[in-house]
């Protein structure tokens, strides 16, 4: 089940100072931020488990945080790339914008959870994520 997690604007409540600041580091426009942030944090709240998915919740602004823990997750997580295809194929939007928002909105989330919590985040996620937060993909030594 998909849920929909698009909201017309005169339904919306007011936003807290802290998901605001998250919004004005994600896209130009408030609106299209807030397209984002819910996309992005929809499926991540598909991907993450655990006392992780938990913690990264008490770490986002309110609003944020319903967002990623309405979700379900999944039974089988997806690979960085497979996750940006799953939100493009949601959105109808190209792969390069999608990347593009998810980077976005993983760098703001990434400031609010610090580096402990993605480091934790990311040991939990398959391969392909660290580059979506920000962060190198390093592979183990063989």
């Amino acid at each position: 089940m998909i849920t929909d997690v698009r909201v017309p604007l005169e339904h919306q409540q007011p936003y807290s100072t802290a998901y605001e600041q998250m919004l004005e580091k994600v896209r130009p426009t408030r609106e299209r931020a807030d397209e984002a942030v819910r996309l992005v944090l929809s499926g991540l709240g598909r991907q993450l488990t655990g006392d992780e998915r938990v913690d990264l919740a008490r770490c986002l602004p309110l609003e944020a945080a319903r967002v990623l823990t309405a979700q379900i997750p999944a039974p089988q997580p997806l690979t960085g790339w497979a996750f940006v295809k799953d939100l493009a194929a949601r959105t109808g939007a190209s792969l390069a914008t999608t990347r593009w928002d998810t980077g976005s909105v993983l760098a703001a989330v990434a400031a609010h959870a610090g580096p402990d919590l993605i480091t934790r985040i990311l040991h939990q996620l398959p391969t392909g994520y660290a580059l979506l937060f920000g962060r190198a993909e390093l592979n183990p030594a063989a």
